[in-house]
């Protein structure tokens, strides 16, 4: 890990991989928050009340970022060097971009359907495609991250990966079914 990014698998007791059990890392959330929660020092003295603060800020700011597929993915890459946004990042495929816009060009269309049925097909039809992609993603990204080491081939993956968590929590606020929910989420 970059000695500039705070390490936060450790924290929880894994090794700094992509694939991780969502329910064990959540587990490991509470016994970590139990141990340095300030409210379990309130008797002690201002530094070490201050430590446990800064300890549950620690912990509260790695399991968001590692319970995000897209944020965990993200934070793998920049701790090995890898730049995953902005300038120096890796671009995402062209077809990828494509069939991004064909979707949005979908849920635009969806939008302006006046009948809400029309509505509902539509955009169910575009989070069941988006959300198969993700899926596949989530594969790609396991292998090139834990099997492969590759953070340079995983950066552009985890770019696509952001953009599908967009159109996924788009969907859901356009009345997408709960099943995908927990995508955008994850």
């Amino acid at each position: 890990m970059s000695s500039s990014i705070p390490e936060y698998f450790a924290l929880f007791g894994f090794e700094p991989r992509f694939a991780i059990d969502p329910e064990r890392l959540k587990r490991a959330y509470g016994d970590v928050l139990a141990l340095v929660h300030p409210d379990r020092h309130v008797r002690a003295g201002a530094g070490e009340r201050r430590a446990a603060m800064q300890l549950a800020s620690h912990a509260n700011e790695a399991y968001q970022v590692l319970k995000s597929d897209s944020s965990r993915a993200a934070y793998l890459c920049r701790s090995h060097g890898v730049v995953v946004e902005g300038t120096g990042a890796a671009p995402v495929e062209r077809s990828f971009l494509e069939q991004q816009m064909q979707w949005r060009e979908a849920l635009d269309e969806a939008r302006t359907a006046g009948d809400p049925a029309a509505v509902a097909l539509h955009v169910s039809q575009v989070a069941t495609e988006v959300a198969a992609q993700r899926t596949e993603l989530l594969q790609r990204l396991a292998r090139l991250l834990d099997d492969a080491g590759d953070y340079t081939a995983a950066a552009a993956e985890v770019r696509a990966l952001m953009f599908l968590d967009k159109l996924i929590a788009e969907c859901v606020r356009l009345g997408a079914p709960s099943a995908v929910d927990g995508c955008a989420h994850a």
